[in-house]
């Protein structure tokens, strides 16, 4: 890629890195959630609903006004808005306040889907597209995998609260820094929604957007319980299930990466392209969450979660580059709101019930339910695969007609 694309990529998965920080470790800090609070593992899983549900409801009216106002000042502002709201969880005195924080947490996250991918979307060029975008996505992993390791390690060391001041202290130094070097861009006039009528009809579309409620439902589930698994069922440190958490990031980021060099080196469309690629990881998503719900010792564990990583978190730069294959250039920014909208929402409702299932079965029935999951988003990107989008079928219409 060229210097000034690197530049680009640079600050905005710095962006996502700063943002992601925050937003995950809320997750990373469950255990102290639940041991300061003295509640229940099912509520722990409301306090990721409730993060999660600020997320997902503001990612329509975000991306519009991203629309409206450009990805630089939203970005930058949301940035310093998260930041707020972190120092906001740390200071949390009840249960009640802190479900309303990471509600925050959640919703000012929201700036991230629309405002990153629509830099990447219009700045890279369309054959280093997947690879920009798995690039981009690593930012995700490696924020998470930071806030594993930064909250659990330095609750050892001072209190759990300090990893949320210092990640907030961080993410106001990169928001100064990114809107000092991002290049000033221009919004439109107004701030529109998209057409999802139009996107309803669009049957790969549709299939695809159903299994991003189930592959956010196994990224989120998971990244929320495996620190609190290691130390429950397993019987390690929560030093050393942070330390899982933040391996499976790791493999998650390169996940990213590699899945995204291999479509843009693979032959055919897009569409079938991204499609095959996410189909594979799903289908090894599903066997790997058996692994997990098998493994007996630490040391199994973490291969097992490592791998998890790789193929579960490691397949949403994939995602995004498939939903863009689905519709044409003018529809990218609703479909990813979309395509974002179900993944957040199966983080939504999963999470909850894999904490009641290991309330009042075991977690080999909450991992059971996670490896069911991930099967079914496979057999509908089975329908992506062989479904043409309606953009395809134009396109063919036109090749036909011009001969």
């Amino acid at each position: 890629m060229e210097v000034k694309t690197w530049k680009i990529v640079t600050l905005v998965t710095g962006w996502q890195v700063a943002a992601s920080l925050i937003y995950y470790a809320v997750f990373a800090a469950t255990p102290f959630f639940r041991a300061e609070l003295e509640v229940s593992r099912f509520l722990v899983g409301v306090v990721i609903t409730a993060v999660t549900l600020g997320y997902a409801i503001s990612l329509l009216p975000i991306g519009a006004l991203t629309d409206k106002f450009g990805e630089r000042r939203i970005l930058t502002w949301g940035l310093l808005g998260i930041s707020v709201a972190a120092v906001g969880v740390a200071v949390s005195w009840s249960y009640i306040t802190l479900l309303v924080a990471v509600f925050f947490v959640g919703a000012l996250y929201g700036t991230a889907m629309p405002g990153t991918n629509k830099a990447i979307f219009n700045k890279v060029p369309s054959n280093r597209l997947n690879f920009a975008m798995g690039v981009k996505q690593v930012g995700v992993t490696a924020g998470s995998g930071i806030s594993a390791v930064l909250v659990t390690w330095i609750a050892g060391i001072l209190f759990w609260e300090a990893g949320f001041y210092l990640a907030a202290g961080f993410a106001v130094a990169i928001a100064i820094l990114f809107f000092v070097l991002y290049p000033p861009v221009e919004g439109t006039s107004e701030a529109t929604y998209p057409d999802f009528r139009r996107l309803s009809q669009n049957r790969p579309y549709r299939s695809l957007v159903i299994a991003g409620f189930f592959l956010g439902a196994a990224i989120f589930t998971t990244t929320a319980y495996t620190v609190l698994y290691m130390e429950e069922s397993i019987g390690t440190s929560v030093a050393i299930g942070g330390a899982v958490l933040a391996l499976v990031q790791v493999t998650g980021s390169l996940g990213r990466v590699i899945s995204g060099w291999i479509c843009d080196r693979l032959p055919g469309s897009q569409r079938r392209r991204t499609a095959g690629v996410l189909l594979a990881q799903t289908t090894a998503g599903t066997v790997t969450f058996i692994a997990v719900m098998l493994a007996g010792s630490e040391l199994l564990a973490a291969i097992s979660f490592a791998v998890l990583g790789f193929f579960v978190l490691g397949n949403t730069g994939v995602y995004y580059s498939c939903l863009g294959s689905l519709v044409s250039s003018d529809e990218v920014g609703g479909a990813t709101g979309g395509g974002q909208l179900a993944i957040t929402s199966g983080g939504l409702f999963v999470p909850p019930l894999f904490g009641l299932a290991a309330d009042t079965v075991g977690y080999w029935a909450s991992w059971t339910l996670l490896a069911l999951l991930v099967g079914l988003a496979g057999i509908f990107i089975i329908r992506v695969f062989r479904t043409p989008a309606p953009n395809e079928k134009s396109d063919k219409m036109r090749s036909i007609d011009s001969n």
